[in-house]
């Protein structure tokens, strides 16, 4: 086995079929008629140059030379993807710029069969999208477009699969990796994983693994001292390193496979995310310039994060001559707890109404998401003619979101106790969702296809809020808020194939996102919104692409149009925080990768996408956004370029070095109404680029790599947020907060296989 491999990226913008790259030590073994990549993004496995869509396909050997192990350290291999996160595992995804800041999802997370995260708007599943470590996984498959027809709800700009290794019938074999790196101006890193492949027997396997990745902080409190709104001095605390994390869990999978008619596997896949203070930094409100002449944040109160993933899943596949019968059964569960420093921003008026002494002042919050889903399909056999495939969906979820401010002793985690309840929410939410889909290819002769399909979907919601405190307004309770929808999606993609390695496509589809209950009130006033409906997309898709028999060269190019319309947006309505619809956006783009591979061991790709996603309709006052801006965390450009070359030294020793360079534009904040108003544009988030090094020496059985994250240093900023809230400023002197990405990062790593 192979330990060190050059980048592999069968990514190619929009389809990238026949152009998926494989590693160079592949690569240089296999000749033009070995087989394809293969993809299972229709539900069914096909080769990545036959699915009429954009897909980009990072191997599992590509996440491993990179040393990426979660969504930031593999932007760079995909075109177009875009994340807006500044605490592990609390990140929104965003693919073709469709995106404007709500609290449901838009792009769609699975782990091979399973749909990961919450599907409404009421459990945060925008900022929560599964962010799970990649060891031992076979491939990424990020689908754009949407993807309603097939994979549902809340995929409006796509989806991102994480496809895991299967357990390998009568084979034993193992490996491990462990890792340390040293980030400039920060603690020390340390990484470690391993995988086993045990066969028990003929018919039964079982592979498991596991990993543990403890990431060294690097930004300081430095005891900022300022007065607040009112007239309260506040000192932070003084403390180094202070946003460090870990992130630990491992995946088990049994086999059983008794004939070649039928098999069974059973997965579970568990991960911890151990966070303390967010990534972020204070930054100047009007430029993002990072103030203090260092990375910096004023930590009043010691904040975390913590994550729970539990992934459980069983498949059954039984082929019945005619087609293919398909089970998946799935129970996942999604939990956060956090704590969050608001003493600059509340502290002092809890002093100054209620009386209280000097303390520091936190929200702390818990979210647990449940979700049940059971999906049936039958594909059929292949066919030169007309292939199908049919099935049903069901996906039953509950969500719990809990809120409680509190007071502390300063310097303490001590309670400061109150003859009266600061304030509490307790939100409670039940979906469930019914579905039916199909999905057809005709083939009209050797060259030319037609893929269309359809899904039909029915949802019941059922939500209830109660709120306690003088904080939180003494909501009275409310259990029986309700909603539903009934939604239809399509898709129709025509192909045309020029000989094996080169094909044109149209696609045109829909995709949305359910609607819901608004938690508010019974006796809230006329005109305060119950519920809010489903928004859609409709996407216009041509896509090319195509390589050379030798694969010596490659390219993919997609255009799009899509139109967003109904958009769901969080505002405020008679002082409840509801969410509605409202306004309508367009993103207009093209992507792309071009690979080549002059020589046998080198490959280099470039890819990009441009996107140019706008509102056309001014949203409400309240949110901010006015007709002709751009859509939050959508760059109007990203450019990739990634190298590699492998080469042998003699017997079993292989070396190889690589690199990457990735160009980031500027992009829009969040929408925020008072700076749109004074300055007649968006907040800015400024341009930066990022330069990759890794070289290796591969022994066979053990290898050794070293490499370089961010080698120039540089500021990329992530998110921004707003510098006040409630009326009252969020920082001292002003100041917003800042995502940024780690400094420059030097590592070493070494594995062994057996």
């Amino acid at each position: 086995m192979t330990l060190f491999k050059s980048v592999l990226l069968a990514s190619v913008a929009l389809s990238t079929p026949a152009l998926a790259q494989e590693d160079a030590a592949a690569l240089s073994a296999r000749d033009a008629t070995s087989p394809d990549i293969i993809v299972t993004a229709q539900k069914r496995e096909q080769l990545l140059i036959d699915v009429p869509q954009s897909i980009t396909v990072v191997s599992g050997d590509a996440l491993e030379n990179q040393q990426a192990t979660n969504f930031q350290d593999y932007l760079k291999l995909v075109p177009g993807l875009q994340l807006n996160q500044s605490t592990p595992g609390a990140g929104r995804l965003v693919l073709r710029g469709l995106n404007t800041g709500g609290v449901a999802s838009t792009v769609g997370v699975y782990v091979d069969e399973t749909p990961f995260g919450s599907s409404t708007a009421l459990a945060n599943g925008a900022i929560l999208a599964g962010d799970f470590d990649t060891f031992d996984v076979a491939r990424v498959e990020v689908l754009r477009g949407p993807q309603g027809t097939l994979y549902g709800a809340s995929t409006l700009g796509g989806l991102l699969k994480y496809v895991t290794n299967a357990p390998v019938l009568g084979k034993f074999e193992g490996r491990a990796r462990a890792s340390v790196e040293d980030t400039k101006g920060g603690a020390t890193s340390y990484h470690g994983n391993a995988v086993i492949n045990l066969p028990l027997g003929d018919t039964l396997a079982l592979r498991a693994s596991g990993f543990y990745n403890r990431n060294g902080g690097w930004i300081d409190s430095i005891g900022t001292t300022a007065t607040d709104g009112f007239g309260y001095s506040l000192k932070a605390d003084t403390q180094s390193n202070i946003n460090d994390s870990k992130t630990y869990g491992g995946r088990a999978s049994l086999l059983f496979k008794p004939s070649d008619k039928l098999d069974v596997r059973l997965t579970a896949f568990l991960q911890n995310i151990r966070a303390d203070a967010a990534s972020t930094v204070e930054s100047d409100p009007n430029s993002l310039a990072t103030l203090y002449g260092r990375q910096t944040q004023s930590q009043f109160s010691p904040t975390f994060t913590n994550i729970d993933y539990r992934v459980y899943n069983g498949v059954i596949n039984a082929d019945l001559r005619f087609a293919t019968l398909t089970s998946s059964t799935s129970y996942a569960t999604q939990k956060q707890t956090l704590r969050t420093d608001a003493t600059f921003n509340l502290s002092g008026i809890v002093r100054a109404l209620l009386g209280a002494p000097a303390n520091d002042f936190v929200l702390n919050q818990r979210t647990n998401n449940r979700k049940f889903t059971e999906e049936v399909r039958l594909a059929s056999a292949s066919n030169d003619f007309f292939e199908w495939l049919i099935g049903g969906y069901y996906n039953n979820e509950k969500a719990v979101l809990l809120q409680d401010y509190a007071a502390y002793t300063p310097g303490t985690t001590n309670v400061i106790a109150f003859p009266f309840v600061l304030g509490h929410v307790d939100l409670r939410s039940k979906y469930k969702e019914y579905a039916g889909f199909a999905n057809a290819t005709l083939h009209l002769g050797e060259r030319f296809d037609v893929d269309f399909g359809g899904r039909y979907s029915h949802n019941n919601q059922v939500a209830g809020q109660s709120a306690a405190g003088v904080l939180a307004g003494n909501v009275p309770v409310n259990s029986n808020l309700r909603s539903s929808d009934n939604v239809f999606t399509y898709s129709v993609a025509p192909k045309i194939k020029f000989g094996e390695r080169a094909s044109l496509y149209a696609r045109v589809a829909k995709g949305y996102r359910p609607g819901g209950p608004n938690v508010i009130a019974p006796n809230a006033p006329a005109g305060t919104p119950a519920s809010f409906d489903p928004d859609t997309v409709v996407s216009y898709e041509v896509g090319a692409k195509g390589e050379t028999t030798d694969h010596s060269f490659g390219i993919d190019l997609a255009l799009f149009h899509i139109d967003w319309k109904n958009i769901q947006l969080l505002t405020v309505v008679n002082n409840f925080g509801v969410n509605i619809n409202g306004s309508s956006a367009r993103s207009n783009g093209v992507e792309f990768t071009a690979t080549l591979r002059p020589t046998r061991g080198f490959t280099t790709s470039l890819n990009g996408a441009f996107t140019d996603a706008k509102l056309t309709g001014d949203a409400p006052a309240l949110v901010g956004g006015r007709a002709g801006d751009r859509l939050p965390y959508a760059p109007k450009y990203s450019v990739a370029l990634n190298s590699d070359y492998d080469w042998s030294l003699g017997g079993d020793l292989r070396a190889s070095i690589g690199g990457s360079v990735r160009v980031l534009s500027k992009q829009t904040a969040g929408f925020d109404a008072t700076f749109r108003a004074a300055r007649g544009y968006q907040r800015q988030i400024p341009s930066f680029t990022t330069v990759d090094l890794h070289a290796g020496l591969d022994f066979g059985r053990f290898g050794i790599q070293a490499y370089v994250r961010n080698l120039n240093n540089a500021e990329g900023k992530t998110s921004a947020g707003v510098p006040t809230a409630n009326g009252l400023a969020v920082n001292p002197n002003g100041a917003v907060t800042t995502g940024v990405i780690r400094p420059r990062t030097i590592g070493l790593s070494l594995s062994a296989g057996f």
